[in-house]
């Protein structure tokens, strides 16, 4: 039940639990800075927040248009886990295709603010209104509040001497002031950053300032709103948060790693979104630890990246999209070479260019198979924004640990949301060393240690000089061997070496009855909405549990052993059933499925069904 409390103005704002917003417009209308700064407050004010940003695949399309549509979600909550949001609360639609785009997506008598001023009729005309749904009753089923939002930008900044351009680039801080009233959400912190931004520049930063807080004094003026909410402050475990979305939790990771293993690190790059914001975001940071080069090619970044590597650094490389197949061959050669190499591949929906804007889990077999020859490497997938942080910080262990290439699977979803991220301490991080050769005994650059990992050396270090390449190695000398007896040997090594790593990483842990009826198996970005269907299912008293995999390959020890506990096993991917398969395949488990390759993530509600219709099949059969 929900309670009300008293605020300083006119309206008491009503507590629920959670509330879905999405802001949608022109790619120019400054949708995801809106957004933005509403999961900035947020987190300021102690509540769990993921963003789903959702940008147009044309860099150009035409204004008005389906195409051109740009938006950004913002699931804000007081539980825990974070999740993207299932039907949306509230719509903010700046222009009639904002509105035809995305009012499917609006739950029944949600709220609908679009921007009354952009419902011209050429502007209906663009998208294929043939009236006016502001005014046509269309939307009878949603709470509509059409408002003016140009007049009232423009009534705003009328005091500040802006151009034209200027002033409709403050629009979107209007909205957002009027949705920070209406859900209860703090000014400050958008206003600081706002300064920080904007400083320097007295234009953008009056106009800015004053759309926002005009926004926020119309929902408090205006008597168009009988009611506003509030989202109580989450349970959140003591500590220090910050804001962290995906791409800057995976940049933090490697950042720290190096650090912690005392060496340098060599990251380079191409231009492909949305991995590109990695190199993007490195440049403007200026680590003196890290140095970020851009390269003219995928298979180029991953060279560089393992030329370092062989010169005693650490290297990293990021890509999306076909970009992972055209560094195939280097990490071959990595792998060859057995040289500490970190690759992340942000996914996003193919094949080819695809979706190059939308999310997607389907390069798991790529990561895995996608070479020639026998060449397995550790995969790893991090959960959500915060866990980028942590398996960037892993995959750089390991890497290190193993002396081999590891991929990182991100995806579009996890890279641009964002979350409060609990600042870790020192003692809480993981020691990261590598295999040193051994002083005083012969040198021998292919020689082993306990976890089969040869030692790292850098190139021209005296008394250790080695070459590397990518002909096979001779066992321990390293020198090329053409011995098809050796090639074996040195074939199930490398093999050996990648499943040996299953004894350094955590067993597979299950949230739920240890067996029962059904088992719920994710993997990447979908780890939080799986988690809260899962939880939906128990409160009904239903014997489902849900595991969820880091570590793809090798899969953890006691995989199989869990999957066989469990009457049903399902596994929902953004893909046509990769992880399912291998899993059938490994561990003879009858498992099966729910797939979706839309470009956007899970809805809770998705797989709920899901769950429902497996535990029914299950009460059938026993």
């Amino acid at each position: 039940m929900s309670t009300a409390r008293r605020l300083p103005d006119r309206l008491a704002a009503e507590d629920i639990e959670s509330a879905t917003i999405r802001f949608c417009g022109d790619s120019g209308d400054g949708m995801q800075l809106a957004a933005a700064q509403l999961t900035h407050a947020s987190v300021h004010m102690g509540n769990f927040v993921c963003s789903v940003p959702d940008y147009p695949a044309e860099i150009r399309a035409p204004a008005g248009s389906l195409a051109g549509v740009s938006g950004c979600q913002v699931h804000i909550s007081s539980q825990s886990p974070a999740i993207p949001g299932d039907r949306l609360n509230a719509l903010v639609a700046m222009n009639p295709a904002a509105l035809q785009a995305n009012v499917k997506d609006v739950a029944r008598n949600g709220i609908i603010i679009a921007n009354a001023d952009a419902f011209t009729p050429d502007e209906l005309a663009k998208v294929g209104y043939r009236t006016n749904p502001l005014r046509d009753g269309s939307l009878a089923g949603f709470r509509l509040f059409a408002i003016p939002m140009d007049s009232l930008n423009r009534d705003a900044v009328a005091k500040l001497k802006l151009t034209p351009k200027e002033v409709e680039r403050c629009k979107n801080f209007l909205a957002l002031g009027l949705v920070c009233w209406l859900y209860d959400r703090a000014l400050e912190p958008i206003l600081k950053w706002i300064k920080a931004k904007f400083g320097s520049n007295p234009a953008a930063y009056g106009g800015n300032s004053r759309a926002l807080k005009a926004g926020y004094k119309f929902g408090e003026t205006s008597d168009l709103f009988a009611k506003r909410y509030s989202i109580p402050k989450a349970d959140l475990p003591a500590g220090k948060y910050r804001h962290l979305t995906g791409t800057d939790g995976l940049l933090l990771g490697l950042r720290t790693a190096a650090r912690l293993a005392e060496r340098k690190m060599m990251f380079s790059s191409s231009p492909m979104l949305p991995a590109s914001d990695m190199l993007h975001r490195l440049i403007e940071q200026s680590d003196p630890g890290v140095h970020a080069i851009q390269a003219e090619d995928d298979a180029g970044a991953a060279g560089m990246a393992l030329g370092a590597a062989f010169g005693g650094a650490i290297g990293a490389t990021a890509t999306s999209g076909a970009g992972l197949s055209q560094m195939s061959a280097m990490i071959g050669l990595g792998m060859m070479a057995e040289l500490p190499l970190v690759v992340v591949d942000v996914q996003r929906g193919g094949p080819s260019s695809g979706l190059p804007t939308k999310t997607e889990q389907a390069d798991l077999l790529l990561a895995l198979f996608g070479r020639n020859g026998e060449s397995p490497v550790p995969v790893l997938a991090p959960s959500s924004p915060g866990d980028c942080f942590a398996t960037a910080l892993e995959a750089v262990r390991i890497a290190c640990r193993f002396m081999t290439p590891v991929v990182v699977l991100s995806d579009i979803f996890l890279a641009h949301g964002a979350e409060p991220w609990r600042i870790p301490k020192a003692s809480e991080l993981p020691a990261i060393d590598a295999p040193d050769a051994t002083a005083g005994e012969e040198y021998h650059p292919y020689g082993r240690n306990a976890w089969l990992a040869r030692p790292w050396v850098a190139a021209g270090t005296p008394g250790h000089e080695h070459r590397v390449g990518g002909l096979e190695k001779e066992v321990e000398s390293g020198a090329v061997s053409y011995d098809p007896v050796n090639h074996e040997r040195m074939v199930q090594i490398r093999a050996a070496k990648v499943d040996r790593l299953a004894g350094d990483i955590p067993p597979l842990t299950v949230n739920g009855p240890p067996d029962g009826d059904l088992l719920v198996v994710s993997w990447g970005s979908s780890f939080a909405t799986v988690a809260t269907a899962v939880q939906r299912a128990s409160r009904r008293g239903r014997a489902v549990a849900h595991a969820h995999l880091r570590y793809l390959n090798p899969l953890p020890a006691n995989t199989g052993e869990i999957l066989r506990r469990y009457r049903r096993v399902l596994v929902p991917e953004l893909n046509r059933g990769q992880l399912r398969r291998l899993l059938r395949s490994e561990f003879h488990v009858d498992a099966v499925g729910l797939n979706k390759v839309q470009g956007r993530p899970f809805l809770v509600g998705e797989i709920e069904a899901k769950i429902n219709e497996e535990l029914s099949v299950a009460d059938r059969r026993s």
